[in-house]
């Protein structure tokens, strides 16, 4: 098991974190096998589709350029003529040949690890040019597997080619027996037949060489414990920083909050913990009261103190606070459930304003028994 500088065993699989920053840096699973074998293959394919249009194209050449008068021979003028339509009576089989294997060696290398673009791997770097690293590179294992499969690569390719030459040695004698066109066809043939089985062998090599990558690729991004919980910091935030940004978040909150205090009708308490402030806009029609602060202990405490100030009358009924305390979001509607209970604070209230301003009669004091569904008793 590959172990850290500090000494630490590198045990954990690669984060996501740490899989993106390795992908910008250019260091991600390829196999050059699989490469290899895609444009090889595609060659072989490509051969036999465009094959007969190049075998026609390349008769065409070769009968006009040696059945050529003997005036166009000598005529200097017509060189580049002859030159223009030999290459492009060769030029659209060929065309459609690179198109094949292009597009194969795009698809081929971007199998395995996908189409990537990294700035950072086209820097240069000084430590590449150090002839000490590059020494070690030479000698390290990645280079010592290098070897050994590209020895093991031509013991088999070479051992399989020398099958098949056996295999079609009858055939290949035979063609001296042919006549020129009919060898001709049947060499091509043997050619492509033989080039697709050796460009085939490739496909054992690749179904090794492809896991291997990727697990050497997982093996050398793999983390130490402690790497992962350096990571998780940097990421979210020591957790000293977090709860004192949570805490500056909280404080502002509280005092936009309490500065809609002094707007509000009523603050209904609970005379030892809780205090909720409430805001009934009886000019806009179908408008539920809302919920403009609250609070408990000592925020609950900081409310009636701004509520005396601003001489907004504050009610004790306990088992109503509760209950919007814990069903109802600041600057959130009182629920339907609390309707009747909270309009018979507010008819109080305005009540009890109108009797201070010199109007009306004083109001009868409010029940302590107000109607509280039992599903927001708390």
């Amino acid at each position: 098991m590959a172990e850290s500088e500090d000494g630490q065993e590198k045990s954990e699989l690669p984060t996501e974190q740490r899989l993106r920053q390795a992908r910008e840096k250019g260091q991600i699973a390829r196999s050059k096998e699989l490469g290899t074998a895609a444009v090889l293959l595609s060659g072989a394919f490509g051969l036999i589709m465009v094959g007969d249009a190049l075998g026609s194209a390349m008769s065409d050449v070769f009968v006009r350029n040696f059945t050529i008068e003997r005036a166009t021979l000598f005529d200097p003028e017509s060189m580049m003529p002859a030159l223009g339509s030999s290459m492009l009576g060769l030029a659209w089989p060929l065309l459609g040949f690179f198109i094949i294997v292009l597009v194969a060696a795009l698809v081929g290398n971007s199998l395995l690890g996908g189409v990537n673009f990294s700035s950072q791997a086209m820097m240069p770097k000084l430590n590449k040019m150090s002839p000490a690293k590059g020494l070690k590179r030479m000698f390290g294992v990645q280079s010592m597997v290098e070897l050994l499969k590209s020895v093991a690569k031509v013991v088999f390719i070479a051992t399989l080619s020398i099958s098949i030459l056996m295999s079609q040695l009858d055939n290949i004698l035979s063609l001296s027996n042919e006549t020129l066109r009919s060898a001709m066809v049947e060499a091509t043939e043997l050619v492509l037949y033989m080039g697709l089985l050796l460009c085939m062998a490739l496909l054992p090599i690749v179904a090794i060489d492809v896991p291997f990558q990727i697990w050497n690729h997982t093996r050398q991004l793999k983390m130490t414990l402690q790497e992962i919980k350096d990571e998780y910091k940097n990421t979210e935030g020591k957790p000293e920083v977090k709860g004192r940004i949570r805490r500056m978040q909280q404080e502002m909150a509280n005092r936009r909050m309490m500065g809609d205090v002094p707007e509000a009708d009523v603050v209904v308490v609970n005379p030892s913990h809780f205090s909720v402030a409430l805001r009934y806009d009886k000019f806009t029609p179908g408008a539920a009261p809302k919920v403009v602060a609250k609070g408990m202990d000592e925020v609950a405490l900081k409310i009636r103190e701004i509520a005396r100030e601003y001489e907004i009358p504050v009610i004790s009924s306990p088992p109503l606070t509760r209950a919007i305390y814990f069903s109802t979001k600041i600057d959130g509607e009182i629920p339907d459930g609390l309707f009747v209970a909270v309009a018979q604070v507010l008819a109080y209230v305005f009540q009890l304003n109108s009797w201070r301003k010199g109007q009306g009669t004083r109001p009868v004091p409010l029940k302590e028994d107000l109607p509280i569904p039992d599903e927001f008793k708390v």
